[in-house]
Formats: structure tokens, C-alpha cells, sequence
């Protein structure tokens, strides 16, 4: 049955919201994002990628709850990135802002430029935030659109759960959240994953 003629086809939906896309400022879209090759479809969108090293500021934050834990990382984060470091440099951002733990212990971490390396990234003033080397390492990864919800992530972290239950590989570390874009992204445009460290079966 078609479409009422008071709503858009899905076709023409799709071309406004890559109008809308194109048109989102720079600051929404964070344009770096870790360098990886996709080695494995595991079906069902769950992929395995090999991620290359890269470094990683982290801040524990102490809170029972993923939202408000994610809106008290963020800030401080944010500004030593604007200059809030030893050489008040700004170093940029990138993405995606990554997510794990859980309840009273939440690390939330940025991703650092690719052209900066241990040594010559700037140090960090307030104390709280570590800079971690991650080295290269494979991840299982799904992705998702919309606002960003503990459903939604409980969810897509079930479905690699069962795809990886059905694969050569298994789990090596602890799940993380990825939020790919700025709060004020609309919500179609918006890209998350669930990512899983892995290795293959022995």
C-alpha cells in the first residue's frame, strides 16, 4: 500500500537526513576515529575488527548511574584536550567517547589523535585523568542508531553475545560503550557500538 501523501518516502527521508548530515557543524562530528580493518562478519551486524594501538584518556567516575557517570567524565575530559594540560595546547577531538565498568566504578575515556605518541602527547594537569597506552588488539563490535539508552546497549551487547557464543572467537576483556557524536546530534543521525575485546578460541 503506498505511502499517505502527506508523508515523505522513505527515499526522500533518507536524502534529507544526509543533507542534514552533511550540513552538521565540524564540531558535532568528531572526523578521527581509531584506524581499524575488519577481519571477521560474525552475521547478525556484529564484526571483528583489528584495532591498531592507540592511547586513551581515561577518568574513573564514582556513580550508580551510565548517564550521569557519562556527564561527569566528560567535562573534565573536554577541557584538557582544550588546553587544560602542561603545554596548554588543544589537542582535538576525536571518536569515539568509550564507556565501561559499571555501578560506582564508570571509566570514561577519549581517544586520542593518531599523531601523537606517549611521548609527545601533552600530560594532563587535574590528576584524575590517566593516559593509557592500548595496544593492537582485536574487538568484536555492533552497531546501533538512535539516542544512546542502557536498553539499547543491553541489548546489542546480548545479540554479540550470542553471535560470539556461535564463532571462533571469545571474549578477552570487558564490554565498553562508544558514542560516535555530539548530544545534539538527532537522533537517526546518531551512531553507537558495543565493543568486546577478543581472541580466538584455542
Amino acid at each position: 500500500m503506498p505511502l499517505p501523501a502527506r508523508f515523505p518516502a522513505p527515499a526522500v527521508v533518507a536524502a534529507l537526513l544526509g543533507i542534514v548530515a552533511a550540513l552538521m557543524p565540524t564540531a558535532a562530528r568528531a572526523d578521527e576515529a581509531p584506524a581499524f580493518e575488519v577481519i571477521d562478519d560474525l552475521g547478525a551486524g556484529v564484526e571483528v575488527r583489528d584495532y591498531a594501538p592507540m592511547l586513551l584518556a581515561s577518568i574513573v567516575v564514582d556513580s550508580a548511574d551510565f548517564g550521569q557517570a557519562s556527564s561527569l567524565g566528560f567535562p573534565p575530559l573536554a577541557d584538557y584536550i582544550s588546553g587544560d594540560n602542561n603545554r596548554r595546547e588543544r589537542i582535538g577531538m576525536t571518536s569515539p567517547v568509550t564507556q565501561g565498568g559499571g555501578p560506582g566504578r564508570w571509566v570514561v575515556g577519549f581517544v586520542m589523535p593518531a599523531r601523537y605518541t606517549a611521548e609527545s602527547l601533552p600530560r594532563p594537569r587535574d590528576p584524575r585523568i590517566r593516559i593509557t597506552s592500548v595496544p593492537r588488539r582485536s574487538v568484536a563490535a555492533i552497531r546501533f542508531r538512535g539516542r544512546f539508552n542502557t536498553f539499547r546497549y543491553a541489548e546489542s551487547l546480548r545479540v554479540l553475545e550470542i553471535q560470539l557464543g556461535r564463532s571462533d572467537w571469545i571474549a578477552d576483556g570487558e564490554p565498553q560503550a562508544a558514542q560516535y557524536d555530539a548530544p545534539w546530534v538527532p537522533g537517526p543521525l546518531r551512531r553507537n557500538e558495543v565493543l568486546l575485546p577478543v581472541r580466538r578460541r584455542e
